[in-house]
Protein backbone atom coordinates (compact mmCIF):
# COMPACT_ATOMS: atom_id res chain seq x y z
CA UNK A 1 0.00 0.00 0.00
CA UNK A 2 1.62 3.47 -0.86
CA UNK A 3 1.00 7.03 1.37
CA UNK A 4 -1.25 9.16 0.02
CA UNK A 5 0.89 12.46 -0.05
CA UNK A 6 -2.36 14.28 0.18
CA UNK A 7 -3.52 12.58 3.18
CA UNK A 8 -0.78 12.63 4.92
CA UNK A 9 -0.52 16.75 4.51
CA UNK A 10 -3.70 18.66 4.06
CA UNK A 11 -5.96 16.84 6.17
CA UNK A 12 -3.20 17.00 8.92
CA UNK A 13 -2.70 20.13 8.76
CA UNK A 14 -6.25 21.60 8.40
CA UNK A 15 -7.15 19.07 11.19
CA UNK A 16 -4.29 20.93 13.75
CA UNK A 17 -4.95 24.34 12.87
CA UNK A 18 -8.56 24.08 13.47
CA UNK A 19 -7.80 22.91 17.44
CA UNK A 20 -5.40 25.14 17.06
CA UNK A 21 -7.88 28.38 16.82
CA UNK A 22 -10.16 26.60 19.14
CA UNK A 23 -7.34 26.71 21.72
CA UNK A 24 -6.52 30.32 21.02
CA UNK A 25 -10.74 31.02 21.97
CA UNK A 26 -10.38 29.53 25.01
CA UNK A 27 -7.09 31.72 25.63
CA UNK A 28 -9.58 34.83 24.51
CA UNK A 29 -11.74 33.60 27.12
CA UNK A 30 -9.62 33.15 29.97
CA UNK A 31 -7.80 35.95 29.28
CA UNK A 32 -11.44 38.02 29.66
CA UNK A 33 -12.27 36.58 32.41
CA UNK A 34 -8.61 36.25 34.25
CA UNK A 35 -8.75 40.11 33.24
CA UNK A 36 -5.17 39.60 31.41
CA UNK A 37 -4.10 41.69 28.88
CA UNK A 38 -4.33 39.09 25.49
CA UNK A 39 -0.94 40.66 24.38
CA UNK A 40 0.73 38.47 28.00
CA UNK A 41 -0.72 35.80 26.58
CA UNK A 42 0.68 35.96 22.80
CA UNK A 43 3.49 37.39 23.95
CA UNK A 44 4.55 34.57 26.36
CA UNK A 45 7.14 32.09 25.51
CA UNK A 46 8.35 28.68 27.70
CA UNK A 47 11.44 29.94 27.58
CA UNK A 48 13.66 33.19 27.60
CA UNK A 49 15.50 31.54 24.13
CA UNK A 50 12.36 30.31 22.64
CA UNK A 51 9.52 32.48 20.54
CA UNK A 52 6.65 33.93 21.84
CA UNK A 53 3.25 32.21 20.95
CA UNK A 54 2.17 34.07 18.43
CA UNK A 55 5.54 33.29 16.45
CA UNK A 56 4.49 29.55 16.97
CA UNK A 57 1.48 30.29 15.59
CA UNK A 58 3.18 32.31 12.41
CA UNK A 59 5.53 29.35 12.23
CA UNK A 60 3.10 26.08 12.20
CA UNK A 61 1.36 28.37 10.09
CA UNK A 62 4.18 28.80 7.60
CA UNK A 63 5.42 25.59 7.49
CA UNK A 64 1.86 23.96 6.56
CA UNK A 65 1.18 26.50 3.47
CA UNK A 66 4.81 26.24 2.85
CA UNK A 67 4.66 22.31 2.69
CA UNK A 68 1.67 22.51 0.14
CA UNK A 69 2.65 25.02 -2.16
CA UNK A 70 6.29 23.31 -2.52
CA UNK A 71 4.65 19.60 -2.78
CA UNK A 72 2.07 21.11 -5.65
CA UNK A 73 4.73 23.61 -7.25
CA UNK A 74 3.16 26.62 -5.90
CA UNK A 75 4.46 30.16 -4.79
CA UNK A 76 3.91 30.67 -0.70
CA UNK A 77 1.49 33.28 -0.03
CA UNK A 78 3.60 35.83 2.09
CA UNK A 79 2.10 36.65 4.94
CA UNK A 80 3.25 39.74 7.24
CA UNK A 81 4.40 38.98 10.59
CA UNK A 82 2.38 41.57 12.53
CA UNK A 83 0.01 39.25 14.23
CA UNK A 84 -0.52 40.19 18.37
CA UNK A 85 -4.01 39.25 19.45
CA UNK A 86 -5.74 36.38 19.56
CA UNK A 87 -8.34 37.69 16.78
CA UNK A 88 -5.24 38.37 14.37
CA UNK A 89 -3.71 34.88 14.78
CA UNK A 90 -7.13 33.28 14.42
CA UNK A 91 -7.55 35.33 11.01
CA UNK A 92 -4.09 34.12 9.90
CA UNK A 93 -5.00 30.56 10.52
CA UNK A 94 -7.95 30.89 8.37
CA UNK A 95 -6.11 32.33 5.25
CA UNK A 96 -3.58 29.45 5.92
CA UNK A 97 -6.63 26.87 6.42
CA UNK A 98 -7.93 28.77 2.92
CA UNK A 99 -4.88 28.09 1.32
CA UNK A 100 -4.66 24.71 2.32
CA UNK A 101 -8.22 23.86 1.27
CA UNK A 102 -7.28 25.29 -2.30
CA UNK A 103 -5.18 22.13 -3.25
CA UNK A 104 -6.37 18.93 -5.24
CA UNK A 105 -5.08 15.18 -4.31
CA UNK A 106 -3.70 15.50 -7.64
CA UNK A 107 -1.91 18.56 -7.06
CA UNK A 108 0.16 16.58 -4.29
CA UNK A 109 -0.52 12.97 -4.55
CA UNK A 110 2.75 11.63 -7.02
CA UNK A 111 5.13 13.70 -5.37
CA UNK A 112 6.76 11.36 -3.27
CA UNK A 113 10.06 11.61 -5.36
CA UNK A 114 9.58 15.02 -6.04
CA UNK A 115 13.67 16.69 -5.75
CA UNK A 116 12.95 19.86 -3.35
CA UNK A 117 15.80 22.31 -2.65
CA UNK A 118 15.01 24.09 0.47
CA UNK A 119 16.54 27.48 1.84
CA UNK A 120 16.91 27.05 5.73
CA UNK A 121 18.92 29.99 6.77
CA UNK A 122 22.35 29.78 5.11
CA UNK A 123 21.95 26.37 4.33
CA UNK A 124 20.59 24.54 1.16
CA UNK A 125 18.75 21.13 1.84
CA UNK A 126 17.52 19.16 -0.75
CA UNK A 127 14.61 16.37 -0.47
CA UNK A 128 12.80 14.38 -2.22
CA UNK A 129 8.93 15.29 -1.21
CA UNK A 130 8.22 12.28 1.07
CA UNK A 131 11.21 12.86 3.20
CA UNK A 132 10.20 16.62 3.38
CA UNK A 133 6.54 16.19 4.15
CA UNK A 134 7.50 13.34 6.58
CA UNK A 135 10.80 14.43 8.02
CA UNK A 136 10.72 17.85 8.48
CA UNK A 137 7.44 19.35 7.35
CA UNK A 138 4.97 17.72 9.98
CA UNK A 139 7.43 17.03 12.85
CA UNK A 140 8.26 21.06 12.33
CA UNK A 141 4.85 22.00 11.93
CA UNK A 142 3.55 19.85 15.24
CA UNK A 143 6.41 21.15 17.06
CA UNK A 144 5.33 24.91 16.54
CA UNK A 145 1.70 24.25 17.43
CA UNK A 146 2.81 21.57 20.13
CA UNK A 147 4.64 25.09 21.80
CA UNK A 148 1.53 27.47 20.84
CA UNK A 149 -0.35 24.86 23.18
CA UNK A 150 2.10 24.04 26.19
CA UNK A 151 2.53 28.60 26.19
CA UNK A 152 -1.01 28.39 26.80
CA UNK A 153 -1.39 25.73 29.55
CA UNK A 154 1.43 26.66 30.87
CA UNK A 155 -0.07 30.19 31.71
CA UNK A 156 -3.08 28.44 33.15
CA UNK A 157 -5.45 27.90 30.23
CA UNK A 158 -7.43 25.23 30.90
CA UNK A 159 -6.53 23.14 27.52
CA UNK A 160 -6.02 19.19 27.87
CA UNK A 161 -4.75 17.10 25.16
CA UNK A 162 -7.73 16.46 23.31
CA UNK A 163 -7.99 20.23 22.64
CA UNK A 164 -4.79 19.45 20.81
CA UNK A 165 -5.67 16.28 18.84
CA UNK A 166 -9.40 17.04 18.47
CA UNK A 167 -11.87 14.73 18.69
CA UNK A 168 -12.69 11.46 16.46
Amino acid sequence: MTISMYQASAPRFANTLKNLAAILDKAKAHAAAKKIDEIVLTSSRLYPDMYALARQVQIACDTAKGAMARLAGVEIPKHEDTEKTFEELKARIARTLDFIGSFKPAQIDGTEEKVLEIKLGSMEVKWAGMQYLLGFALPNFYFHAMAAYAILRHNGVEVGKRDFIGTP
